[in-house]
């Protein structure tokens, strides 16, 4: 779905996270940042895929990488998101769709036979320069951390 691929300037953004906070993508300049755009909080793959990078945080760091989540949820479903799961790092309300778009993650999906637009579960990890190294479209929501470390084994 996403037009973007590894070699491309990861596009800018700069938003409020679910706590108020600023967060750009040059707060992580000289680190790796797992950028993941998830479709909606609270459902079963989302939660996975969000708790699984939160238990395993601490190794992410460990080996450079930070982690800031993306969906159209607004502020107030991401916070209480962020709290009932004890997520450490930023999640960022995106209802106006400005950085989902800039990442060409919304588009025609399909449910049992039905055709609808929705966000498209992908990670892209943007390296220590802002240049995207993956593009991950087939994320494994219940190991996704250690699918982003296979990468650079």
């Amino acid at each position: 779905m996403t037009h973007l691929k590894p070699g491309d300037k990861a596009p800018y953004f700069e938003a409020k996270n679910c706590m108020g906070e600023t967060v750009k993508l040059t707060d992580f300049a000289g680190k790796k940042l797992i950028l993941y755009f998830y479709p909606k909080a609270m459902t079963p793959g989302c939660t996975a895929e969000t708790v699984n990078l939160a238990e395993n945080y601490d190794l992410l760091l460990s080996k450079g990488f930070d982690v800031v989540g993306v969906s159209p949820d607004d502020e107030a479903k991401q916070k209480r998101f962020k709290e009932k799961k004890n997520v450490p790092f930023s999640l960022i309300p995106d209802p106006e769709k400005e950085i989902i778009m800039k990442y060409g993650v919304w588009g025609p999906k399909k449910l049992y036979g039905r055709v609808y637009d929705g966000l498209h579960r992908t990670t892209f990890i943007i390296d220590e320069n802002g240049v995207i190294e993956h593009v991950i479209k087939k994320v494994k929501t219940k190991a996704h951390a250690e699918q982003i470390l296979a990468l650079y084994e």
